[in-house]
């Protein structure tokens, strides 16, 4: 492909996503500087990617893993991290999801302070790169929002600088009622600012600001960042929360025809920078809306298969696989070129609303009271309709599949081993949660000292006690 019809291309996706935007400079122009900034331009080759080609095998399984989450006294837990991997998962896994290990002000690293550098509680970008030397990285772009301590939320309040510009605000007298959403606090956060008060959109929580992609400099600077992360050694970006990323006041603010067409442009740019580079969306949604994640082999190469974790986990303790059967045989093979992205646990909770449609609200009220039985937390949204429904299930897998809904039994490792031998079997690219691969509990403790119902699985092992259990 020469640089003029990648340009053309690129501006095909720009004017469909700023058709209803004034701009401040021409749709060509911002083409331009996309190109520019992604690192392509006129004077260099242009890389090639394959159409409906797979760029993984059956070889590839993913770890999903705080960089923290196991750690030795005073070494920095990257370093900790590289010699976990390599000492315990060298033949078991060949890539690595380090979860955000950005700077941060809250969620665990999902609230981004400063995308640009790593946490210097937790190492440096030569930490980082020396794991990518043995392990494909996989990394988050947390894409739809950043903390409201950030340098740019910071310049959003004093009205000047980069960021000023950047954070989506809406009226409190608007019509939101039908904005859908994974939490039940207030949408709008009441800011004062050098230009008055502002009320902004916070789809998570009041630390996590909302981004305005209206304005094409948020677009750019996330192509920049895109690019320092290639560059960094990532070869899979998990596009977090993208579901939320274009808002229209009046709509449900979800699955927004923009959203998809900006995921189609981003990896426009950066299949063709580097056409190895998979993109994932982590999109919890209904299923039926999760699929179209796919578009039709040019969005994203792989989508997380977010039923999976709540149906075969009622699948077990309740005993009837009739759902998952069913789920599993409706379920269109992937094409070429796309994966569906397996897991049963991860550093959050089992979501329940991709088993909307799947399971009655009985099964799932059920599904939710067994799990509090065995120790699990709730967390809750809101609705269309503003009231409270069950969003996820905050447990560990293991403590999950330690009985059925009758109560505890002794089945709880065989349940544990053919949970995993089920979606290992399944077709996909399959990620193992690093509690689910070393079988830990519920953190109970945590969740006192957080107040956070997320933290219950995600302990932090000290490496001399978990190595310890593991060769005792």
């Amino acid at each position: 492909m020469t640089w003029n019809i990648l340009h053309d291309k690129v501006k095909h996706h720009l004017e469909f996503i700023y058709a209803d935007v004034d701009l401040p400079l021409t749709i060509d122009q911002l083409a331009v500087s996309l190109m520019k900034t992604i690192g392509i331009d006129d004077e260099v080759d242009i890389a090639q990617p394959q159409s409906h080609y797979n760029y993984w095998d059956e070889d590839d399984i993913i770890m999903i893993t705080y960089g923290d989450s196991v750690i030795d006294g005073d070494e920095r837990p990257l370093v900790t991290l590289n010699r976990f991997l390599h000492r315990y998962c060298k033949n078991t896994v060949n890539n690595v999801h380090i979860l955000p290990f950005f700077p941060y002000s809250s969620d665990d690293g999902f609230s981004v302070i400063d995308y640009s550098s790593v946490n210097e509680s937790l190492g440096t970008w030569e930490d980082i790169e020396a794991i990518t030397k043995d392990y494909g990285l996989m990394t988050d772009l947390v894409i739809n929002h950043c903390s409201a301590r950030s340098a740019w939320f910071d310049n959003f309040v004093k009205g000047e600088g980069t960021g000023s510009d950047f954070f989506f605000t809406a009226d409190p007298a608007d019509d939101l009622s039908m904005v859908t959403r994974p939490r039940v606090s207030p949408l709008l956060r009441e800011t004062e600012t050098a230009k008055g008060t502002k009320h902004v959109w916070c789809t998570f929580s009041h630390d996590q600001v909302d981004f305005d992609f209206r304005n094409p400099n948020v677009l750019l600077a996330f192509v920049d960042i895109i690019r320092l992360y290639i560059d960094k050694g990532a070869k899979l970006f998990r596009l977090d929360a993208v579901a939320f990323l274009w808002k229209i006041v009046g709509t449900n603010c979800i699955n927004l025809p923009q959203t998809h067409e900006v995921i189609r442009l981003l990896r426009t740019l950066i299949e063709h920078v580097d056409p190895s580079i998979i993109i994932i969306t982590e999109t919890n949604i209904p299923n039926r809306e999760n699929l179209t994640y796919f578009g039709n082999a040019n969005e994203a190469h792989a989508i997380y298969n977010f039923s999976l974790p709540p149906l075969l986990v009622n699948t077990l303790v309740s005993g009837d696989c009739k759902y998952l059967k069913s789920w599993m045989m409706s379920m269109p093979p992937a094409q070429n070129g796309t994966a569906y992205f397996n897991f049963i646990a991860s550093h959050d909770g089992i979501g329940l609303r991709p088993a909307e449609g799947l399971l009655s609200d009985e099964e799932i009220s059920e599904l939710v009271h067994t799990m509090q039985n065995f120790g699990g937390k709730i967390s809750w949204r809101a609705s269309d309709h503003g009231q409270q429904k069950p969003y996820e299930i905050n447990i560990t897998l293991f403590d999950a599949l330690q009985g059925t809904i009758k109560g505890p039994d002794r089945w709880q490792i065989d349940r544990f081993i053919c949970a995993h031998a089920i979606m290992l079997g399944m077709e996909g690219i399959p990620g193992l949660y690093i509690h689910s691969l070393l079988g830990t509990s519920n953190d109970y403790e945590k969740v006192a000292n957080t107040g956070q119902n997320r933290s219950i699985n995600r302990r932090r092992w000290e490496l001399n006690e978990l190595e310890a259990l593991l060769d005792s």
